[in-house]
């Protein structure tokens, strides 16, 4: 959960049981061990907008268990869910109101149950999102907390006596004013929240806190999930001192909000009490501004987590003047070089605090969002390190045109629109920009057919449908075999059945080249090219490496344009991927 203007570098990791041998990474090795959870791919889903099965325009559960046998034919084999938990809703389900309870909105426990029950008869694991940073105010612990300074619950969250005077700054991600301390004067003291007023920050420095959090996990994990992924996770440990930010704190919010004193050590504690009693792994929003900071979070001998889910990558289009592939490449070579030989990745574009993957890193236009989509999932299946792929995405759903602030139901949005007015900031250029970034672009309802309301819901949808629905849609695409959702079946398929795509080593081609993103994966014996062009016109390459081509794999085109000489021209967006003789 965080604001889509700041760009924030966040970690994800898994940790697995660690009684079950066959999942964990040799600490005495640095080569790359073999794993089930790296040799997976993790489909997103935004529960609100994937489904909805009784016509009150809200995804749910039940909807999700509809479409099970579709995510199983996509080739993914985990799913993670943002928050199903009971919740006001101020921010979408990550204002937890009651971590045992479904929210009435998506059904209820019995069918929590089936749909777990419905994902393990498919061979799918399960990932739950764990939301404790905050709670929602409206949860019993901050109701008690607040009634009065004495009460035993008083500690389970941050506050600050109003006779102390105002406390040091803090910044919210989400507050209209951007301050993170809100005055209560039930018991004259300030509480803080990084995110919006309804998300009071728990307090991690109080072990009451910490065992609280655990046997809510324990809960789950009795009940079979197979992993949490742990929102915000970076922000848990605090100096309860709150010294003054220095100068320029806000060029770089991570290294000042992010990795606190004690982080490592709950991460070990919460090892101890959960992840290592059962067969689950932990994804969890970490953070970190250094490289040094992943490994210290994911290396083997660490005993803490496994893999990084950085946020450099997606956070390159944080503006209406989008990104460079020259930037990209770095990025990515970057982490695959530190990660190469100790840790893991995640490799991922878009999620649910984002806008659409096409258009934001491809071409949404109707000439070119087919390849361009082609082109992007190719490049996200194709990397080192476990891919995380967003619901939509895989038959290349866009964004939506707003052109009003009262069309928008994200907190972000509504409330950075409130602080752009207030500051004065030209509101012609703000809107503009939140028509290309806000979070809402990607979480408009998954278009499953051409008829009312995409097939999502008879009802009137929570948000609204993409227009575009009556040609971009499951239905469609599923009968047209070069469709986008074809291609990508392919390309699952692909990786799965080549370890090269997985393990392989990773070495970047033609790094100067504006235009084209090539590299090789190189496993053994097994050698494969991988050539992507990221411009809607035609571009050209000099590899010699394309002078030993053995058979091209997969081609978003029908052909491609190799020379003797190792000269390749690829149409706009084209995506190659061949294997190399010996």
């Amino acid at each position: 959960m965080k604001t889509l203007l700041l760009p924030i570098l966040l970690l994800v990791t898994m940790c697995a049981c660690t009684n079950k041998k066959s999942q964990m990474q040799d600490k005495n090795t640095s080569e790359i061990t073999r794993e089930w959870w790296k040799e997976g791919v993790v489909y997103q889903i935004y529960p609100r907008s994937f489904k909805d099965s009784d016509g009150d325009g809200i995804g749910d559960l039940k909807g999700i268990i509809e479409k099970l046998d579709y995510i199983k034919s996509l080739g993914v084999n985990m799913i993670w869910l943002n928050p199903i938990y009971a919740s006001p809703n101020d921010d979408n389900g990550y204002d937890i109101s009651n971590y045992r309870a479904i929210m009435k909105e998506f059904g209820t426990m019995e069918d929590f149950d089936a749909l777990l029950k419905g994902m393990h008869n498919r061979n799918m694991k399960f990932v739950m999102d764990v939301v404790v940073n905050h709670s929602s105010d409206e949860h019993e612990w901050f109701k008690q907390s607040r009634s009065s300074r004495d009460n035993p619950y008083r500690d389970y969250y941050h506050w600050w006596p109003a006779e102390k005077g105002k406390p040091p700054y803090r910044w919210s991600f989400f507050d209209e004013k951007g301050e993170a301390w809100k005055y209560d004067s039930l018991t004259n003291s300030y509480y803080l929240h990084y995110f919006s007023q309804k998300q009071p920050d728990l307090n991690w420095e109080n072990p009451k806190v910490r065992q609280e959090v655990y046997n809510i996990m324990k809960f789950w994990a009795e009940k079979g999930v197979d992993g949490f992924r742990l929102d915000a996770f970076q922000f848990v440990s605090k100096d309860t001192t709150f010294p003054k930010l220095p100068e320029g704190y806000e060029k770089n919010i991570i290294k000042y909000y992010g990795m606190g004193p004690n982080l490592h050590s709950y991460l070990r504690e919460m090892n101890d009490e959960v992840l290592s009693k059962y067969d689950v792994f932990a994804v969890s929003e970490g953070a970190g501004s250094t490289l040094e900071e992943a490994h210290n979070l994911v290396d083997a001998d660490r005993n803490e987590l496994q893999m990084a889910y950085h946020f450099e990558g997606v956070d390159l289009v944080n503006s209406l003047e989008g990104y460079k592939l020259s930037k990209l490449k770095e990025v990515f070579t970057k982490w695959d070089k530190s990660f190469s030989k100790k840790g893991w990745i995640s490799i991922f574009l878009s999620n649910h605090d984002v806008a659409r993957l096409v258009s934001r890193f491809g071409n949404d236009s109707p000439e070119f969002r087919a390849v361009s989509s082609k082109m992007l999932n190719t490049f996200l299946l194709s990397m080192r390190g476990t891919p995380y792929i967003y619901y939509g995405d895989e038959i290349g759903m866009t964004n939506i045109d707003f052109d009003s602030i009262s069309q928008y139901k994200d907190i972000a949005a509504i409330n950075g629109y409130k602080k752009a007015h207030s500051e004065g900031q030209d509101i012609a250029l703000f809107m503009k920009k939140l028509n290309f970034l806000s979070r809402d672009n990607g979480r408009t309802p998954m278009q499953w057919n051409d008829s009312v309301n995409a097939g999502f819901s008879t009802g009137k949808p929570w948000l609204p449908v993409n227009k575009n629905y009556k040609t971009i849609n499951v239905a469609s695409q599923e009968k047209d075999p070069n469709s986008i959702l074809n291609y990508f079946k392919k390309m699952v398929e692909l990786r799965k059945n080549n370890k090269v795509l997985i393990y392989g080593d990773y070495e970047l081609l033609g790094a100067e080249n504006e235009n084209i993103y090539a590299y090789t994966r190189t496993l053994d014996d097994k050698k494969m090219l991988v050539v992507l062009n990221f411009t809607d016109h035609d571009s050209s390459i000099d590899l010699p490496e394309s002078k030993n081509l053995e058979a091209i794999l997969i081609n978003n085109y029908k052909d491609l344009n190799n020379d003797e000489n190792g000269n390749l021209t690829l149409k706009p967006y084209q995506a190659v991927i061949c294997s190399l003789k010996n």
